[in-house]
């Protein structure tokens, strides 16, 4: 595809076969939808390489196009003709104002226009979609068949338009070329996370020698040896050594972390210091970068709401501008008297000025942007909609724990009346079931103490555990709410009941995230108002509230009270919450938008609208201002777009434009768009 407006009739030719969830992306050139029931793929595809493209499945691989056949080769060749063209306008040379010369001359770039725009317009025409290269192929049609008219008829100098046919169809080419280089541009991102994917690994063989091989060829549960410089090849665990590993790639995170034996490691990072060896856990498709780079794949190439009005437009564009060309040309020629030359090449000119490619372009070169940035910085975003979401945000609401703390708990006082290994043993036991940030803390911190044999464990989300025993004992292990039936002093973090009745509890120190209170203070910068909902006690709650400055507080709260009060809160205003992807998944799906600050972990990836891959709040004002400032570059491209076609157009109809300059001009409004769009990749959005 060379712009939007291949992409706009792809769309259109699979809408009208009642293809479902069209998704396609100009700058990466792929195309996702859903097959209705009954439909054949076959004749899809093939309904679409009939078009003028060419299907390439995911499982072909990509071909490499001759060089003949790209736009580059098509704007040189057609450059070695035109130029001479051009040339008799200034040079008076009287071979070049010869019109068989210029015939000879023109020939070339006219055929070469044609297998190019001509091809793509009646095909376009042929599936009732009228595109851009109609709208080129008319105009430079028309010059070229009106002097070879004068050629044979010779009717003398002024039927002769060759260098008009020769420069519209060369300053086209250029212009594609350019716009092509400049969306490209706007792809860097994805392309870079791409380039993580290839690398070479040392696989170990059974005898535990070393084998240089590529990392297509791993396969899960092979052994690989990783030593310091080295790109870990695909996702693992470390069963042998341990270093530092830089994941700024993938999560955005300056520092390396310290990965040792047990710990998961992502394909694509690299190992700065240290040696390990893993166990490949996930290959191709599967890995963590795999899931990245598809979920901004298809986020680019969703259309947020703004797009829609530009497609219904872009969809009318080429007919009405037919319509004013010919009115340019019946008024010029019977109304203002001028030469049947004249209103021609103010015809032209309407013609090749107008750009629907702007329109189609202006949304997805922004949000290409806008994602790509975000996916450098750590910051999954699923769907343009939600980054044009983030402009509404008015109130932003946050757990607690693992969000605006670490979630890294140390045990501080604990009491029981228990024998205290036995207690350790039976809280172990239930906890190791919980996916409860406190449940991680204590599993990792009480691990080696012995095991209790359990029966029938079940969790209640936001209360606690529920086991029994082999002797028939039934244990609880939670919050005050699990026990207020047993004691009256809510002060501490977790009880532990033995049928009903209190055997110990324990308090825990959860230290506070260091970027928290900044990122408090830009939001209320901002007009944010802030909120925490948590299923922690109130006393903590309101503490930590007025400590970060947050606004309102709602504790104790169980996950279906925190799902009634995002329900509650989004009747106020937009809203959106920071959770920790697994816990809050129905207040994070219920949300405006959710945002999960979890492991890159496919649970977390999929409970939430924007993943936080580094675990770091810092990002989430760098996540609302893409948001908003993508939104902003939309706004300026459609407003470019929409403006260079409604000054263009009536300045070509009142004669101000020759047809060759219209062709310059309409070949950098693209380019245009894509610069300022580009600019969002450096632009200040905090």
């Amino acid at each position: 595809m060379n712009c939007s407006s291949c992409a706009l009739t792809i769309s259109k030719y699979l809408e009208k076969k009642g293809v479902e969830d069209v998704a396609i992306s100009v700058a990466t050139e792929e195309l996702r939808f859903n097959l209705p029931e009954g439909a054949s793929a076959d004749e899809v595809i093939n309904g679409i390489n009939n078009l003028g493209y060419e299907v390439v499945l995911p499982n072909q691989g990509g071909k490499t196009k001759p060089f003949y056949t790209t736009l580059r080769f098509k704007f040189l060749f057609s450059l070695v003709f035109t130029a001479p063209l051009m040339l008799h306008m200034v040079a008076d040379w009287h071979w070049l104002h010869n019109p068989w010369v210029q015939l000879a001359l023109t020939i070339p770039v006219y055929a070469t226009g044609m297998l190019h725009f001509g091809r793509s317009a009646l095909r376009s025409l042929r599936n009732g979609i009228a595109n851009m290269d109609v709208l080129i192929t008319l105009g430079a049609t028309a010059a070229f068949v009106y002097s070879l008219i004068g050629t044979l008829q010779h009717l003398g100098p002024d039927y002769l338009f060759y260098e008009t046919t020769a420069a519209i169809l060369t300053l086209v080419f250029l212009g594609n070329l350019l716009e092509e280089k400049s969306v490209k541009s706007t792809t860097t991102a994805i392309a870079e996370l791409a380039r993580l994917q290839h690398t070479h690994a040392k696989r170990l063989n059974d005898a535990g020698e070393v084998e240089e091989v590529d990392n297509s060829e791993l396969r899960t549960g092979d052994r690989v040896l990783v030593n310091t410089g080295d790109k870990i090849p695909m996702d693992g665990t470390i069963y042998w050594g341990g270093g530092h590993v830089n994941e700024s790639m993938i999560t955005g995170e300056s520092e390396p972390v310290n990965r040792r034996e047990k710990d998961k490691v992502i394909g694509g990072t690299i190992l700065e210091e240290g040696s390990i060896k893993i166990f490949i856990t996930a290959t191709g498709k599967d890995t963590v970068l795999s899931y990245i780079i598809n979920l901004v794949k298809q986020a680019q190439s969703n259309k947020p709401p703004m797009q829609k009005l530009a497609d219904r437009i872009s969809a009318i564009f080429v007919p009405v501008v037919l319509g004013i060309a010919l009115l340019t040309f019946l008024g010029w020629y019977f109304i203002g008297q001028t030469p049947l030359s004249t209103a021609m090449m103010r015809s032209i000119a309407v013609l090749v000025i107008a750009c629907p490619c702007a329109m189609g372009l202006a949304t997805p070169a922004a949000v290409m942007v806008g994602l790509g940035r975000a996916a450098r910085n750590g910051i999954l975003i699923k769907g343009a909609h939600t980054l044009e979401a983030f402009r509404n945000i008015r109130q932003i609401v946050f757990d607690k724990t693992g969000t605006l703390t670490t979630g890294k708990l140390q045990i501080g006082r604990w009491e029981t009346a228990m024998e205290p290994d036995e207690f350790r043993s039976v809280v172990f036991s239930l906890e190791k079931y919980s996916s409860h940030p406190i449940a991680r803390s204590i599993v990792a911190l009480w691990k080696g103490v012995g095991e209790t044999a359990l029966q029938q464990v079940r969790e209640q989300k936001g209360v606690g555990m529920q086991a029994k025993d082999k002797a028939g004992n039934e244990w609880q292990l939670g919050s005050y709410l699990m026990a207020r039936g047993a004691t009256g002093d809510d002060s501490h973090n977790i009880y532990l009941l033995k049928n009903g009745e209190l055997m110990g509890w324990i308090d825990f120190i959860d230290e506070l995230r260091p970027e928290a209170q900044q990122v408090m203070a830009q939001l209320k910068q901002a007009g944010i108002r802030t909120i925490l909902l948590s299923g922690d006690m109130r006393r903590k709650c309101e503490q930590l509230a007025q400590q970060l400055g947050i606004d309102e507080v709602y504790a104790e709260q169980s996950p279906a009270q925190k799902l009634q009060q995002i329900e509650d809160l989004m009747q106020q205003a937009p809203t959106a919450m920071v959770g920790d992807g697994i816990n809050d998944a129905p207040a994070l799906a219920k949300a405006s938008i959710g945002i999960s600050l979890s492991d890159a972990t496919q649970v977390a990836m999929q409970s939430a609208n924007v993943i936080l891959l580094n675990g770091h709040l810092s990002a989430l004002p760098l996540a609302m201002g893409l948001g908003k400032h993508t939104y902003l570059t939309i706004k300026q491209n459609l407003f470019w777009a929409f403006a260079y076609n409604v000054v263009a157009i009536p300045v070509a109809a009142l004669g101000f434009l020759n047809p060759i300059l219209a062709a310059l001009v309409m070949g950098l409004s693209d380019v245009v768009l894509a610069i300022n769009s580009v600019r969002l990749r450096f632009k200040k959005v905090i």
